[in-house]
């Protein structure tokens, strides 16, 4: 088989072999290359220079039995044999469900976790996504500092176990997609610096040094994310990718890697006969984010929207710390604002980065598919001190709220593991790092974050504490436990697949509301969510003058009329749907006026 690294630094390379050591050839561009017999499970890496330096992991490596510092091992992406034919499943439509396999079970595995598939099927989840798989110092962390992107971790279950979760979840209808990681690699076991231009100091990220998409060397350097992206959608029949952090990606060329990537994901769906996305994290609210290439953006199809998160989680909860400000000063406006027009700072002055932010969203040309929408996401509990999921801070029957707004509003779902039962265990901040330097930095950085914050640095988790992944792991409920939570997320979840168009846009969606009542009205095309966020007071909410009927409510709800408006209980919300629709009726009857908080 053939061997070949970039590495246009090195005067001499030399292929590691199960101990042996063969000269490589010289070839244009920086690439050197060889022949030699390997099969599956033979153990290779590169030497760099000097023939008794120290053996180092293929950058390309597939597979990484002993961690992301030791050799690679030769593994055919094409052996496994597929079990459950699969023609792909868009992202219009979609109901996400965000995991972390290392704590959706105790066992902390890909095939524990296929295990459970079939439960997130039931509820209505349409695609699974799982958070970075690629290989990372120890056995336990949340996966952001990998250091080997085109590996799957090894604990977790190597490459052939995410094969097997793969096939198990199309088995069971789910799509799956999977967060990667280009902005940046991890502080430990990162050897791509020694082979060649990985990174450059033109830029600066939080994590140092910024990866090099724009300066001398850079076209390998996009080819090897780009290729690692396209191979884990090709090889592993992903449905899509979750992008991290993308604004940390500094790009100054004129045409920006994402593009460049957007275009290479098409091409590759297009060539494969199913439909393929990416979705990006930003905080940029920038519109070329998700506009298509023709038209000068980026072509990626969707991204998170952590403005609607923020909104939500203000009037769920009252915070109004750090970046929670500027949605505080007048909740029920913003979350009407982020319902309807995607991003809350679009231009204006955002008092958290003491300038003007973002840029607004065409909202007639602009489906709200595009943005998703949630009340918890990993980064948003687990960035916090303790790990307090929302059920927690604001109890499951505000919770229930929530759940109402991000199931049946416009934007794409995505619940985080565990909140579809209303889970009050905390996700925190867990880490696995061998060196014990980079241990105790890791340590005593999260504590100085939060001493400023007034925090004891005793009442921090310690990330390296097995104790803090344990805790951290979820405690899957008996049938009867917190059965009314699930059944109201999966009768939201119902309606939204039975009366929700998809594809419509961000101007199909209109709100009303009472800032100092604290209630809000969403139209949703045929769907009407009504929300009273007040903790003592009922609402009388305006509801359309059209035929209704009552889906959903937390609470009894007396029927609905145009002129009297909805009357609402405190904390309590209500869904509604066309009348004399089947499906809705069906929905009407399955449980219309249950609690579920």
């Amino acid at each position: 088989m053939r061997f070949e690294v970039w590495a246009p630094r090195a005067r001499r390379v030399w292929l590691w072999l199960d101990g042996t050591r063969l000269p490589l050839r010289e070839d244009p561009g920086g690439w050197w290359r060889t022949e030699a017999a390997a099969g599956p499970g033979t153990r290779y890496g590169y030497v760099l220079d000097e023939e008794d330096a120290p053996v180092l992991p293929d950058p390309r490596a597939r597979r990484l039995p002993d961690g992301p510092e030791g050799p690679a091992a030769v593994t055919d992406p094409a052996a496994y044999r597929w079990r459950h034919p699969w023609e792909g499943r868009g992202l219009a439509g979609a109901v996400l469900y965000e995991l972390h396999t290392g704590t959706f079970t105790r066992e902390g595995t890909f095939d524990a976790a296929a295990a459970r598939l079939g439960r997130l099927a039931e509820l209505g989840i349409t695609h699974v996504q799982l958070m970075p798989v690629c290989p990372f110092p120890g056995r336990h962390g949340w996966g952001y500092d990998g250091v080997a992107p085109w590996a799957v971790h090894e604990p977790y279950g190597g490459p052939e176990g995410l094969a097997r979760l793969v096939d198990a979840a199309h088995g069971a209808g789910l799509g799956v997609v999977l967060d990667v990681v280009h902005n940046h690699l991890g502080p430990s076991g990162n050897v791509l610096p020694r082979f060649g231009p990985y990174f450059t100091d033109r830029h600066h990220t939080p994590w140092g040094s910024a990866v090099n998409l724009d300066g001398r060397g850079s076209d390998e350097v996009r080819a090897y994310f780009a290729g690692s992206a396209l191979a884990f959608l090709r090889d592993f029949r992903l449905d899509g990718l979750r992008l991290d952090a993308v604004h940390e990606l500094a790009d100054d060329r004129a045409l920006p890697f994402l593009a460049e990537l957007s275009a290479a994901v098409d091409a590759l769906a297009e060539r494969i006969g199913r439909p393929l996305f990416l979705i990006a994290e930003s905080d940029r609210n920038d519109p070329r984010t998700i506009a298509a290439r023709e038209h000068h953006g980026l072509g990626l199809h969707a991204q998170w929207n952590d403005d609607f998160h923020h909104a939500l989680h203000v009037a769920l909860t009252g915070e109004s710390q750090g970046y929670y400000a500027d949605f505080a000063r007048a909740p029920m406006a913003a979350l009407a604002k982020t319902l309807t027009e995607g991003f809350f700072h679009d231009g204006g002055y955002a008092a958290f980065r003491g300038r003007g932010h973002g840029r607004a969203l065409d909202r007639a040309a602009t489906p709200a598919h595009r943005l998703v929408g949630y009340a918890q996401t990993h980064d948003q509990i687990g960035n916090r001190a303790l790990g307090d999921r929302l059920a927690a801070l604001a109890g499951p029957g505000r919770a229930a709220l929530g759940a109402a707004l991000v199931l049946c509003g416009p934007l794409t779902p995505m619940l985080f593991m565990g909140e579809e039962w209303g889970a009050r265990t905390p996700w925190q901040f867990f880490t696995d790092h061998q060196d014990p330097a980079l241990a105790q930095a890791v340590r005593q950085g999260r504590r100085a974050e939060f001493a400023a914050h007034g925090w004891a640095a005793e009442d921090i988790p310690d990330p390296q504490d097995p104790a803090t992944r344990e805790r951290s792991c979820l405690r899957h409920p008996a049938d009867a436990e917190y059965a009314e939570v699930t059944a109201w997320c999966r009768r939201l979840i119902g309606i939204r697949r039975a009366l929700l168009p998809p594809g419509l846009p961000l101007a199909a969606a209109t709100v009303e509301y009472d800032e100092e009542q604290r209630w809000l009205t969403l139209c949703n095309g045929p769907l009407v969510v009504a929300v009273n966020f007040s903790p003592d007071r009922p609402a009388t909410v305006p509801v359309p003058d059209r035929p209704l009927a009552l889906l959903a409510a937390t609470h009894p709800v007396p029927p609905a009329g145009p002129a009297a408006g909805l009357r609402l209980p405190p904390e309590s919300a209500a869904v509604l749907g066309p009348a004399g629709d089947q499906a809705g009726s069906e929905r009407s009857a399955e449980g219309g006026g249950e609690g579920a908080g």
